[in-house]
């Protein structure tokens, strides 16, 4: 099999890989709205789908950091083959995370990924930039998330004490609307850009574009499409995890939630840092879930969130190595 070749099967699998992560983290975007009955789930997907496109066309910074900064760039043959051993292992990650219905990170699952993919192949991996650029966000967006969720929560409260009950949430029920499809804008900001990135990555691993070069507007519209594709299907095992399972989430909280977790990532993206919108609006409902009693938030799920969280990176990085010593016998 020629490299052109087999960088077309790459590309196929990346946007395979960018399906998986539409469908696998559509619940960040739009549980909150369905778990208020704030819009209807096919209404609400679709919006998402929508706001996930625009999102992904207006900056390829995250993208530009996981094509070139995470590790060394490869070449030829075996270059190919880090790149499909690390969708590889983070599309297995992605689904079987899925299945268990664990809202974990899409966009760690492909760092951890290359990561792996890159140390089977004995290539270089810049440490430090995955230590500034992933893990020490990878900590502080979640963070960040619990301690903004909790201060906005309590400013709500706050401001609307004396407000009509009634008459408040059926305002912050039309407001959710809003916050929802600003969190889908802000979700295209990140996940599609890391799809781009890879795709990229392989253009310039197979010698079909210089690393010196931008990413192409056919890579960035179909890195947009294949998301909002995935995420118009649906993941509605994590969609219950995140909209009921955390915290039993009320119109206002939904809105609290999803407006932090959405301006989060959309600062992370104008640095370039490829955050998890997971872990991002996982916080967000656990800091806006404290205001009212730490007991309302369900920390036995959180701790499976968690958990999941944990092994992401050094579990996709185990698969895609071991993908990569499979895929070498076969001559790809």
């Amino acid at each position: 099999m020629s490299e052109t070749a087999l960088a077309v099967i790459i590309i196929l699998i990346a946007l395979g890989f960018d399906y998986t992560n539409g469908f696998h983290d559509s619940a960040n975007a739009i549980a909150t709205t369905v778990s208020t009955r704030a819009l209807s789930p096919r209404v609400a997907l679709a919006m998402a789908a929508v706001m996930n496109v625009l999102g992904a066309l207006i900056s390829t910074k995250v993208a530009a950091t996981v094509g070139s900064g995470i590790i060394e760039s490869p070449a030829g043959r075996d270059g190919l083959r880090i790149v499909l051993a690390a969708l590889l292992g983070a599309v297995l990650w992605n689904l079987g995370t899925w299945w268990l219905g664990l809202p974990s990170s899409s966009s760690h699952a492909l760092i951890g990924g290359l990561i792996g993919g890159a140390l089977a192949g004995a290539k270089g991996v810049k440490w430090t930039a995955v230590l500034e650029k992933v893990v020490l966000p990878m900590v502080i967006s979640p963070l960040s998330g619990i301690v903004l969720g909790y201060l906005f929560m309590i400013a709500i409260l706050w401001t609307f004490r004396r407000a009509n009950f009634r008459r408040a949430q059926r305002g912050f029920h039309s407001a959710q609307i809003i916050s929802a499809a600003a969190m889908a804008f802000a979700h295209g900001t990140q996940d599609a850009q890391k799809t781009m990135g890879v795709i990229a990555l392989t253009l310039v691993v197979s010698g079909h574009l210089s690393p010196s070069e931008g990413i192409p507007l056919w890579v960035i519209l179909a890195a947009a499409a294949a998301i909002s594709a995935g995420t118009y299907s649906g993941g509605w095992r994590i969609m219950r995890t995140i909209g009921r399972r955390i915290y039993a989430l009320t119109p206002v909280s939904g809105f609290a939630a999803q407006t932090v977790a959405s301006g989060v990532l959309l600062g992370a993206s104008q640095l370039g840092l490829p955050i998890s919108t997971t872990h991002v609006i996982s916080g967000s409902i656990m800091g806006v879930g404290a205001t009212r009693r730490l007991s309302a938030v369900r920390w036995g799920v959180v701790g499976n969130i968690v958990g999941a969280w944990v092994l992401t990176i050094p579990a996709s990085a185990a698969s895609a190595a071991l993908i990569y010593f499979l895929l070498r016998p076969i001559g790809l």
